[in-house]
């Protein structure tokens, strides 16, 4: 594969983790702000199948499209701006790996707040302050990561 192809594919890659991550967080906070399990249950199902179908699927191919392109470029993977991206990467996949499971568990609590005719339980809460306070250092890591990609800062 040729290093603009790779280029092309770790871009859109990039493209669809923030912009995938950005929505996700929009619509569910803005669902989660209703305060109406029924629309947290609607919402949380489309979270949950879009972080499974573009979320997931750029998540895998980032490292290895980027690992190609570091191979392809000469650029040492243990080594500077390339290094400093994989870390990231890693507080990246350790901050969703949870979210993931929180939103699941998001929407199943309000499922069942939405059939049963009751309110939203302090457990729904807690998670929902949990899956905040790791989508900030998450969405900050991935914006260093793409400003590392763009600027190769000698490090």
């Amino acid at each position: 594969m040729t290093y603009e192809i790779l280029k092309f594919l770790h871009v859109v890659g990039a493209t669809v983790l923030l912009g995938t991550g950005a929505g996700i967080a929009f619509f569910m906070v803005m669902s989660i702000r209703s305060r109406d399990p029924g629309l947290i249950a609607h919402v949380g199902n489309i979270v949950v199948q879009a972080d499974t179908l573009f979320t997931a699927t750029a998540a895998v191919l980032q490292p290895v499209t980027g690992l190609a392109l570091a191979w392809h470029a000469g650029w040492p993977i243990t080594s500077g701006w390339v290094a400093l991206s994989l870390v990231l990467y890693v507080v990246v996949g350790a901050c969703w790996l949870p979210v993931v499971a929180i939103q699941i568990n998001i929407r199943n609590l309000a499922r069942t707040a939405r059939d049963s005719g009751t309110e939203l339980p302090q457990h729904f809460w807690r998670l929902y302050r949990i899956w905040l306070s790791l989508g900030f250092p998450a969405f900050a890591a991935v914006l260093a990561i793409i400003w590392l990609m763009l600027t190769k800062p000698a490090l």
